[in-house]
């Protein structure tokens, strides 16, 4: 676990960076309440800002002399760009060739520097934190303390802002997310239950439970770019595991569905990875849950891929 401490060290930097987002109350018939954590609306429009502002902004100038270094599929990306712009040093990304323009657009506006690499050598940039081709500090999307400590205010914000909710769903990518957020949450309320929510289409963390091992899985790339991945971080799994009550692989059809389902009932734009805990939610698979959270950990999603979900289309 993160210590709590860290974590409300990390808002203490955050303040005025990263904002407290609202929690609200998806209207819908279901068997749980589900409620809706919207970290759409931080300034990059996902979590990430509050990982890489802590990472960063905690970082010493001799630290940050050569600028900062990270390797995102884009949301990463957009925080540490922004985060390197409020200490005035120069950011380099490394993405995969698949990241959606929409975000390798957003990384550009905020000053950064973009370089597309195929999947499996942004992997191994991710597994070791180094790429020769870039000089600056490798600011570690989810194998980092600091990121994590940071993704643990949302946890502390759940605590103040609802009363006995029972369940968590968090989308899992690297596990730095839930591993943050877990964190907080179980040092107050470790009955509380965490969910980690990927597509199928990349599901190491429902393998590797199945399978009682860490495994690797094919890899299929999809609209659902910000979670899911071939094989999990081992230092983050070691904590993730320690937190977890539990995981589920959803169908594509479905994340689409609650994409449209969040659009039509609230107005909030959710990415793919950002409605696979409403996914999640909407159906069967939490058995005894009354009082469900949702991270919506996202809402960078192509216009043309949303535009096809809204209609009824695969994406």
């Amino acid at each position: 676990m993160i210590p709590v401490d860290e974590i409300r060290r990390a808002r203490e930097v955050l303040a005025g960076v990263a904002i407290r987002t609202p929690l609200v109350r998806l209207d819908v018939d279901a068997d749980a309440e589900i409620w809706l954590k919207l970290e759409v609306l931080q300034p990059v429009r996902s979590f990430k800002i509050r990982g890489a502002g802590n990472a960063i902004l905690q970082s010493s100038d001799a630290e940050l002399a050569d600028g900062v270094l990270t390797a995102s599929a884009g949301n990463m990306a957009q925080g540490v760009a922004y985060a390197a712009r409020l200490r005035g040093v120069p950011a380099t990304i490394v993405v995969p060739e698949h990241a959606p323009q929409t975000k390798i657009d957003a990384i550009e506006r905020y000053g950064g520097t973009v370089i597309k690499v195929p999947y499996d050598d942004w992997w191994q940039v991710l597994v070791t934190g180094r790429y020769e081709d870039a000089d600056g500090l490798f600011v570690h999307p989810v194998d980092d303390e600091r990121v994590m400590a940071g993704n643990g205010t949302i946890g502390l914000e759940l605590l103040e802002q609802l009363e006995d909710f029972d369940t968590v769903v968090v989308p899992y990518g690297g596990g730095g997310l839930l591993t943050g957020i877990a964190s907080a949450v179980k040092a107050a309320r470790p009955e509380v239950r965490f969910f980690a929510a990927e597509p199928e289409t990349a599901a190491s963390v429902t393998a590797t439970l199945a399978a009682g091992t860490p495994k690797a899985v094919d890899y299929t790339p999809s609209f659902v770019d910000g979670a899911g991945s071939r094989e999990l971080i081992p230092r983050v799994w070691a904590h993730a595991s320690q937190l977890l009550d539990g995981a589920f692989a959803l169908p594509l059809d479905e994340v689409a569905a609650a994409v449209r389902t969040i659009a039509e009932r609230t107005r909030v734009i959710a990415e793919g990875a950002g409605a696979l805990p409403v996914a999640t939610a909407l159906s069967s698979r939490l058995a005894g849950a009354r009082r469900v959270v949702c991270i919506v950990s996202g809402g960078n999603i192509d216009p043309a891929v949303l535009s096809r979900i809204l209609v009824g289309e695969q994406p």
